[in-house]
């Protein structure tokens, strides 16, 4: 089973076999990530909530290169950064949760902003 490690390591490896590490910069990956999720977003612009959630054939496996190339920039400045990310996104998870207590969301259908303006 693959990991984040052996991910970033893989990356890591065709980043050094070009010499790019210079281009490499937090503001570069930053940079890169950013034009992908706009790639990514590109592919739902003007689709309708049930597009897209139904996305199949060619435009799912475009989503999935996408998906592909937000995950390894993102991957990449974790370790540029020297962040654990996935440290810190279970960090970033036990925040939300009490941030966001379930009891307050049971059978109301409320929003996360609903909730702060209505504290």
């Amino acid at each position: 089973m693959d990991s984040l490690d052996q991910l970033n390591e893989r990356h890591r490896k065709f980043v050094e076999d070009r010499n790019w590490q210079k281009h490499q910069t937090p503001k570069n990956l930053v940079m890169a990530l950013t034009g992908e999720v706009g790639e990514l977003n590109e592919l739902f612009q003007w689709l309708t909530p049930e597009e897209s959630r139904e996305v199949a054939g060619e435009r799912k496996q475009a989503v999935a290169e996408e998906l592909a190339d937000v995950l390894i920039y993102l991957v990449r400045l974790a370790d540029e950064m020297g962040i654990d990310l996935v440290a810190a996104a279970h960090e970033k998870c036990e925040i939300n949760e009490r941030k966001y207590p379930a009891e307050a969301f049971q059978g109301n259908g409320m929003r996360p902003h609903e909730y702060k303006e209505s504290r």
